[in-house]
């Protein structure tokens, strides 16, 4: 990720650089998705370039439909995601749940796109557009 060499960040430069805000990094910490940051002699946290890979990964995983509680399952797990490959995740076994989860959120993507799918049928339909072209 080109971290080499980047000191430590007060909480608004950390969230700019992960793309948050300081309210985020503040509550991934209080759920226990971020584990709790050094801290300066005032007492100001300080992030360091794992902490912003952490935050990165976890704002990915919640894009794609994940939840904060679906990440606390498996939140010591986490930062094996930001190493690069990032390892397989969930396997089923020993994982405390999280192939669950996923294995949810991918059957709630795959029926969104179903019923998508079947709006945009009737919507050609009742427009008199020509069915869709199946790709396969």
């Amino acid at each position: 990720m080109g971290w080499a060499g980047v000191g430590r960040m007060r909480i608004g430069d950390a969230a700019a650089a992960a793309g948050t805000t300081a309210r985020a990094l503040r509550l991934y910490e209080q759920r226990g998705l971020l584990p709790p940051p050094a801290r300066t002699a005032s007492g100001q946290r300080e992030y360091g370039p794992e902490d912003i890979a952490l935050v990165r990964v976890i704002r990915e995983l919640l894009a794609l439909g994940l939840t904060i509680g679906d990440l606390r399952i498996r939140a010591d797990r986490l930062p094996l995601l930001t190493r690069d490959p990032a390892p397989a995740c969930g396997s089923g076994t020993g994982d405390g749940g999280f192939a669950h989860v996923v294995d949810r959120r991918i059957a709630a993507l795959d029926a969104e796109l179903a019923r998508l799918g079947r709006q945009r049928e009737e919507l050609a339909r009742r427009t008199g557009r020509p069915p869709r072209r199946r790709a396969d």
